[in-house]
């Protein structure tokens, strides 16, 4: 190949090169892309291609050179040719308040010192080493003065600069930081071990340190891995910043990554402020603290203080209330939520973690006491994080007993009685007493009450809470005993209201088929199910009496569906509700199915926009679908009549353009009167 040539595609690669470096400072470190990720890969397959057909002029510090090395046997050592020092913690005021008395005294001065204050990051510390901007080696803290090496790993990282930007680099550079695993990647990571059957991590930390600690590089470049640099070590053939704080923006503008939360505050009453603010933050941030580092943010001020044995005299972490903690598991409890959802609970012996004194812990489902291994009596692992219901993260099998008894699910609620329900391949066992179990009953309320079921208007979910909390309804067979008295002796309930709610009540006892069934709330039937179960079996008796065979030949009634729908029925409360409400007064509407040449509307598909002069949505839809007619969400070419009323929008819009014939309430009224 001529020179010239060979000299234009080397220009060309290194081209790529520095393109692909700033995008990537721009993403990672200023938080700031200026090209979207699809140019991006773009320019990355365009250097590929070129690295791949000249592989005379790769390099090691290429974008392209992160993953694809092989795996190793065993991680060779690495001294430090600076020690990796650890830090001293505090836990309150005083000790800080201690803290910095002592930095006062050993700078004989009495001005308050600037702190520069960052959140503590909970990962794995590393050490990375750089000789004319490229990236040499990286390796883990150790003991302090040895440590693995991780260099092939931490390459992976695309957060980490495998060649530093700019030219006013130190010739000899190390940075060291922080390896973390974000919070929305550790849940995706434990999401695909549980859908896999792996053993998942307890918690980003250990699933940061076991990313890093992989012997196969390319584990690690499928973690979802971050980086942040926090000092330096090693600074050799140049000079960085006076203060912390400037010499991290000076490390930024190589292409490493900062925390953005860093500030420099002044004082311990700077430092106390800023602890309780990154307190209250700490669930929200994207990733795991477990308190705040704060370092005498002069270097001067650094060199004066220096250091005791293992850690800088000019820094200190103040440590967050603890997350995790051990203790034992008195017993365990099921609980049944609104839903149905039938949940473990562990009633533990209580230990005070993350602020509060904790006694119970949620264990999810059965999958995971059996995943975890949890039994009764066993010593356990529990985290607690902000607001988030404390659970147990492990068992500590080396502190069982033979005492421990095994977790069994029971088979009845121990709320209602009712069977407890579990299919195959669902993780959550359920009540299946819906309309009569008291957990469940405010839920069931509502949704009988809702205007795609019985449409009983007024009937709000606040006053059903009150109702239900004051147990003056139980079932959705009691709001037919509701009186105007009664609700008037409500909280904020005037005797009109009453007035209305009793005649809205009322008006709901001749509800179509579907409209009822939709009503019962059995599990998975939505309105359309609803409205295929009353077409073809006509009635409430034919329902409860249809077994699972009968069910399924039903149009979109698989078995899942269809043992829902059994086992609702099969429920002894459920069926004393159901007659309850019959004997109330309510009659359902059983038409008889009209042969489709009499329906005039059939296959037709309509689309409702606007509003209506006297019809709402939900009854225009009822009649549209008892005539035959499809009824849809949004105007297409599929579609054959937009029923408008005032206040159309952009369905109107688009159903003019598209040439679909618009019509009124009136129009429809009138076809439906022809029939």
């Amino acid at each position: 190949m001529p020179a010239s040539i060979n000299h234009k595609i080397a220009s060309k690669i290194e081209q790529l090169r520095e393109q692909l470096r700033n995008h990537a400072w721009r993403y990672y470190v200023l938080d700031d892309p200026e090209v979207p990720d699809a140019e991006y890969d773009r320019l990355y397959r365009q250097l590929q291609q070129l690295e791949q057909a000249h592989p005379e002029l790769l390099s090691s510090d290429s974008p392209t050179q992160r993953v694809g090395a092989q795996p190793l046997t065993t991680f060779a050592q690495i001294h430090h040719q600076q020690p990796m020092l650890s830090l001293d913690n505090v836990f309150s005021e005083d000790e800080l308040t201690a803290f910095d008395r002592r930095a006062h005294e050993r700078l004989h001065s009495d001005a308050p010192i600037d702190y520069a204050a960052e959140p503590k990051l909970d990962g794995l510390a590393i050490s990375i080493r750089y000789e004319q901007g490229q990236l040499i080696y990286a390796a883990t803290r150790g003991d302090g003065n040895t440590g693995e090496n991780v260099t092939q790993n931490i390459r992976t990282i695309e957060s980490v600069p495998l060649k530093l930007l700019g030219d006013d680099f130190p010739k000899v550079l190390e940075v060291r930081g922080e390896v973390f695993m974000p919070k929305a990647g550790f849940e995706k990571l434990n999401q695909q071990a549980r859908r896999n059957g792996e053993k998942t991590f307890a918690n980003p930390r250990n699933a940061a340190a076991g990313s890093l600690r992989q012997l196969d590089p390319r584990i690690t470049a499928n973690r979802p891995l971050s980086w942040y640099c926090y000092a330096v070590g090693v600074v050799e053939g140049g000079q960085l910043a006076d203060t912390h704080s400037a010499m991290m923006q000076q490390l930024k503008q190589y292409g490493f990554p900062v925390c953005a939360e860093a500030q420099v505050v002044k004082g311990v009453a700077g430092c106390m402020a800023y602890y309780r603010q990154l307190l209250a933050r700490r669930e929200q941030l994207a990733y795991d603290i477990d308190g705040i580092v704060y370092k005498v943010n002069a270097i001067s001020q650094q060199q004066l203080l220096g250091f005791v044995a293992r850690a800088p005299r000019w820094a200190i972490a103040h440590k967050f209330p603890a997350q995790e903690e051990m203790t034992e598991i008195l017993d365990v409890d099921f609980q049944v939520g609104r839903t149905g959802a039938i949940t473990p609970v562990a009633r533990l012996k209580p230990v005070f973690v993350g602020g509060v004194t904790v006694k119970n812990a949620t264990l999810h489902n059965m999958d995971e006491i059996r995943r975890k291994d949890i039994h009764i009596g066993d010593r356990v692992i529990i985290r607690r994080a902000g607001d988030v219901i404390p659970e147990v993260v492990k068992v500590v099998i080396s502190r069982r007993t033979d005492r421990v008894r095994e977790v069994i699910m029971p088979t009845k609620c121990p709320v209602c009685g009712s069977v407890i329900e579990q299919l195959e391949g669902e993780a959550v066992a359920r009540c299946t007493g819906g309309l009569f179990c008291e957990a469940q009953r405010a839920q069931a309320i509502k949704h009988y009450a809702s205007r795609k079921a019985m449409d009983i208007d007024g009937l709000g979910n606040k006053l059903i809470e009150q109702l239900v909390a004051g147990n003056t309804i139980q079932t959705p067979a009691d709001l037919y005993t509701l009186s105007v008295s009664r609700l008037a002796s409500l909280d904020r309930m005037a005797e009109k209201s009453a007035q209305n709610i009793v005649n809205a009540i009322d008006n709901s006892k001749q509800p179509l088929l579907s409209r009822f069934i939709y009503a019962m709330g059995i599990r998975e039937v939505g309105e359309s199910t609803a409205r295929h179960l009353a077409e073809n079996l006509m009635s409430l008796d034919a329902l409860m009496q249809a077994d699972i065979e009968t069910l399924q030949a039903i149009q979109d009634i698989g078995p899942i569906v269809a043992q829902h729908i059994v086992t609702f029925f099969q429920q002894r409360h459920n069926r004393e509700v159901i007659n309850k409400i019959l004997a109330a007064g309510v009659v359902i509407q059983n038409p008889e199915k009209v042969a489709v040449d009499n329906q005039p509307l059939q296959s037709k598909t309509f689309v409702i926009t606007g509003t209506l002069p006297s019809l709402s949505r939900e009854q225009a839809k009822t009649l549209l679908l008892h005539a035959g007619a499809k009824v849809s969400g949004s105007v297409s070419s599929k579609t054959d009549y937009l029923l408008a009323g005032e206040k159309a929008g952009s369905k109107l819009t688009k159903a003019s353009l598209l040439g679909v014939t618009v019509i009124d309430e009136a129009t429809l009224k009138q076809w439906l009167a022809k029939d």
